[in-house]
């Protein structure tokens, strides 16, 4: 079996452009499974076959269709598992495909001397554990014993340690329909200082997914804010919120707050995005898998959830752009 990890880099709207990009890979292979909010697994088994390919070529030509047909570029590796290929795409670069042969000689080869924490899976905790006992490089944890493994760890984390130190990868990849998590990006025209423009793009953010939550039924459990600057750094901050829900006026408090807390005064920042995470899906006015809506007396909270059915109504029928914020009109 051959795997690809593809991690897409982070320009503008590539987040938002998931779901597009997942669709790009189920071309090459129907066994695609999503990592929100910036990659991917695809299994090859199928596709080698089908199109005369090596994992390599194949992964050249998705590089390219996501370059040309979204603006994005990818960073891939390549490995009998998913494992092993989530390993080799740290060490790749773009337009380089990073490859580990399936043969146990050359997994071994690319484990060795590896450290411990660049294991998946493996944890702060866990690492600071096996690196009290000189157990720092992955050959070195191979050739200990599995109970010694056991009895620094537990039971199950010292079997999975004993194997994955070796190459033995037991995971794979499952396709998944469901989306966890959807975002959206504002770019500015050009560096922005001034915190009003900074508001209308986030409130533009939050009305946007909160319609999209709301004609795909579902809410959100949590937000992602990323802020990137004009020196291409980037903040991230994210905050849960306190019911699941697909309610403009609560994404975008949410969002403010966020803002707030950064303080970022004279900042000049390139783009805005936010992202809604743990999403659940809704039946009728019933959320499962206990979300919950917590019942008001707040005249103002119905009457703003009213007008938004009313928005959401008259934007499936005239467009997306048949109703907007005041705030936004402008």
């Amino acid at each position: 079996m051959t795997t690809l990890y593809v991690r897409f880099l982070p320009p503008p709207m590539h987040e938002a452009a998931l779901p597009q990009l997942i669709a790009l890979l189920g071309e090459f292979s129907p066994t695609v499974e999503a990592l929100p909010p910036d990659a991917a697994l695809v299994d090859l088994g199928g596709a080698v076959r089908y199109f005369g390919r090596d994992a390599v070529e194949l992964a050249a030509v998705i590089r390219v269709r996501a370059l040309a047909l979204y603006g994005v570029e990818c960073v891939i590796g390549a490995g009998p598992g998913p494992m092993l290929a989530r390993m080799a795409a740290r060490t790749a670069s773009p337009g380089v495909t990073r490859v580990v042969p399936g043969d146990p000689g050359a997994v071994a080869e690319f484990l060795a001397g590896q450290p411990v924490a660049a294991l998946p899976g493996v944890g702060a905790a866990t690492a600071r554990t096996l690196c009290e006992y000189g157990l720092d490089t992955l050959d070195r944890v191979a050739a200990a014993p599995q109970g010694t493994l056991q009895r620094l760890t537990t039971a199950r984390i010292g079997r999975e340690l004993h194997e994955k130190a070796r190459g033995v990868d037991r995971t794979r990849v499952t396709p998944n329909a469901a989306t966890r998590s959807t975002a959206a990006e504002r770019p500015f025209p050009r560096d922005e200082l001034d915190p009003y423009r900074h508001r209308r793009a986030l409130l533009s953010l939050a009305d946007e997914l909160g319609a999209r939550l709301r004609d795909g039924k579902q809410v959100c459990r949590s937000l992602t804010l990323t802020v990137r600057y004009a020196d291409r750094s980037a903040t991230t901050r994210s905050r849960t919120l306190p019911e699941p829900t697909a309610h403009t006026t609560a994404l975008s408090t949410a969002a403010y707050r966020m803002y707030e807390a950064l303080g970022l005064q004279r900042a000049r920042v390139r783009a805005l995005g936010l992202r809604a995470e743990g999403l659940r899906p809704v039946e009728g006015l019933r959320p499962v898998e206990g979300s919950a809506r917590q019942l008001t007396f707040d005249p103002a909270d119905e009457k703003a959830r009213a007008l938004e059915a009313v928005a959401d109504r008259a934007r499936a029928r005239f467009g997306p752009g048949a109703i907007v914020p005041g705030r936004l009109a402008a």
